[in-house]
């Protein structure tokens, strides 16, 4: 879909993700570069005093149990931030991975984002004034549900196995089944989706998205890459560990430390260390 304007008013992007498409990165990157950004771009986020996260638990709550308080939370949360923004003419640009709504793995859910038309519409309603379009990464389906899966390992406690994922997953639906959706929850004007396979620069993350918000290439070219990619996904034997460990019945800040130090000692999990001779 093309990014045509909308409506009139000051420019309002949100970036809903979704997880595992280089979300991370990019806000990486924009965190590295905000000085640079600051006269050009307003990005809610630590930096600039207006955080991001009550807004993606919101979503995520919401996505979950869509009831009326659930609703009236992710309404508030993103009235705050409308708030909080400085004043001006400045466009801005909300991202944050989680806006989507829960992804597969969490929670029980393996549809693909239902209740993101729903959060948008929630969002459109609130920013009235605002000219807001949505705009969504896309990943080829099978290394996306890949790494979703290793994702609902780490993050949420996900205990089955790769094959069983793909399975529950089977019947989940394509992108543009999404994209269409969205459409007719906000109106075709104002998504878009973006593929992650044609960002040609793993360390600039998101050029398109950043041209989209009205960049100009001379600005881009001046931004600093990233040192190194954010996420690298767990090593093949620290996420087994961790997905025999989430059908433990642990407390869940118990699993968190143990999680941080299995995510910080990943070579004790890389390789074979049994005495040759003994497979069992």
């Amino acid at each position: 879909m093309t990014l045509r304007p909308a409506s009139a008013g000051r420019r309002l992007i949100v970036h809903a993700g979704p997880p595992k498409t280089g979300s991370t990165s990019f806000h990486h990157y924009l965190k590295r570069n905000h000085e640079l950004l600051e006269p050009h771009l307003v990005v809610p986020n630590e930096l600039t005093g207006v955080p991001m996260s009550p807004l993606g638990r919101a979503s995520i709550q919401f996505s979950l149990d869509p009831v009326p308080e659930a609703e009236a939370e992710l309404r508030r949360a993103f009235a705050d931030i409308l708030t909080a923004l400085p004043r001006g003419e400045l466009p801005v640009l909300l991202t944050h991975e989680n806006l989507a709504g829960a992804m597969p793995g969490n929670a029980g859910e393996v549809r693909l984002f239902p209740m993101l038309p729903r959060i948008a519409r929630v969002l459109l309603d609130e920013g009235d004034g605002f000219d807001m379009h949505f705009v969504l990464y896309t990943r080829e389906k099978q290394s996306w549900l890949e790494s979703v899966w290793a994702q609902a390992v780490f993050t949420d406690g996900y205990p089955d196995t790769l094959p069983d994922f793909l399975d529950e997953t089977s019947g989940i639906a394509d992108w543009g089944d999404l994209a269409r959706r969205l459409a007719d929850a906000v109106g075709p004007d104002r998504v878009t989706l973006l593929r992650l396979e044609d960002e040609a620069e793993l360390l600039r993350p998101g050029q398109a998205l950043l041209r989209i918000v009205g960049l100009d290439q001379s600005l881009l070219d001046q931004m600093h890459p990233l040192e190194r990619p954010a996420m690298r996904r767990l090593n093949a034997g620290a996420l087994e560990f961790l997905r025999r460990l989430n059908a433990v019945p642990l407390n869940p800040h118990a699993r968190d430390k143990v999680v941080r130090l299995v995510a910080s000692c990943q070579p004790l999990f890389s390789a074979d260390l049994r005495p040759q001779g003994n497979l069992s």
